[in-house]
């Protein structure tokens, strides 16, 4: 098997893929060169050891270093079950994961990251959860080898999540997840700009569960979200699947509306009955600051919705594919 043996074309989407594989594992890789040839060692033993007919999608989500020549090595080495895509541009993991899911054979989709902080071998556990009925299978992280910031934030989130998603995932920072091909199909479905993945396949799902896997630290790298991508995540999830934010900021408008005009009435009564007084400025001047520090929060908050809006009728390609190394039929 060469080079000349793959097949190479740009676009978004292909035909629809029949179900010819009884797993598919969709890899998003964005500058893990570092980390890839461990990753190889313990994932093929780990899937050949299950007994079953898979492929592995990588998906090279416009890295800079030599992620994707080493994924163009791994295809020359493993043809029979490795597919790889190369995007030209870096899209984010989410929409590298949708384009796995859109080339995916497998009657099985898992997800996996790269940085093996997930350990391959207990993909069969996953597995055995779905044969028990289950058509989406979550994870929890045991003893979470991050820092003690990142698991207080994925703590925190997890519960503001909870309560305006009414979304129940334990650990929604877990990329390790396995969806039946119905669930992957019902996803491939919606074209929104941003999503995430997990809480979108737990709307579609109708036996959800969750297994508790290991957690390793990261074999090499860095982690590629920062504070402030994590947050953008967030905000991605909560404007993605729920109103409750837009709901409870009008009734705070109602609220803040109505003690506002009952002060009015007050310092109103207080003129006329008192006089002009030189007292008070100060505290005014606090409930106007307050004021308008609401309405400022506000506009940002509508301007998030807004925003969402904007990017999903431009209709604009979620990702771009450069090429497709593949084993011709």
């Amino acid at each position: 098997m060469t080079m000349h043996d793959a097949i190479h074309f740009a676009g978004t989407r292909p035909m629809d893929t029949p179900a010819t594989k009884a797993l598919s594992v969709v890899i998003p890789v964005y500058n893990e060169e570092a980390g890839l040839a461990a990753l190889y060692a313990r994932l093929y033993p780990a899937l050949d050891a299950l007994g079953i007919d898979y492929e592995v999608i990588f998906i090279d989500d416009g890295s800079r270093d030599r992620s994707a020549s080493l994924l163009a090595g791994q295809f020359e080495a493993r043809p029979d079950v490795t597919r790889v895509i190369l995007l030209n541009s870096n899209f984010g993991q989410h929409r590298a994961i949708l384009a796995g899911f859109e080339h995916a054979r497998g009657a099985r989709v898992l997800t996996l990251d790269a940085d093996l902080q997930n350990p391959p071998e207990d993909i069969g556990l996953l597995l055995e959860a779905m044969d028990r009925g289950h058509d989406c299978v979550g994870t929890i992280r045991r003893d979470r080898q991050d820092s003690a910031w990142r698991r207080w934030a994925s703590s925190a989130m997890n519960r503001l999540r909870h309560r305006l998603t009414r979304i129940k995932m334990t650990d929604h920072g877990s990329m390790m997840r396995s969806y039946s091909r119905e669930v992957v199909q019902l996803i491939n479905q919606c074209n929104e700009m941003n999503t995430f993945i997990p809480a979108l396949a737990y709307q579609f799902a109708k036996n959800p569960t969750e297994v508790v896997v290991s957690h390793e630290a990261r074999f090499a790298g860095e982690s590629k979200y920062s504070l402030y991508s994590l947050i953008r995540l967030n905000f991605d999830l909560v404007t993605g699947f729920s109103l409750v934010p837009l709901q409870a900021f009008s009734m705070l408008g109602i609220v803040v509306s109505l003690l506002s005009g009952l002060i009015f009435l007050v310092l109103a009564g207080r003129r006329l009955m008192l006089g002009p007084e030189e007292g008070g400025v100060f505290t005014l001047f606090a409930l106007m600051f307050l004021l308008i520090g609401l309405a400022l929060f506000g506009i940002g908050l509508l301007g998030e919705y807004i925003g969402r809006i904007y990017q999903e009728v431009r209709a604009r390609p979620r990702y771009v594919i450069n090429a497709i190394l593949e084993r011709k039929p």
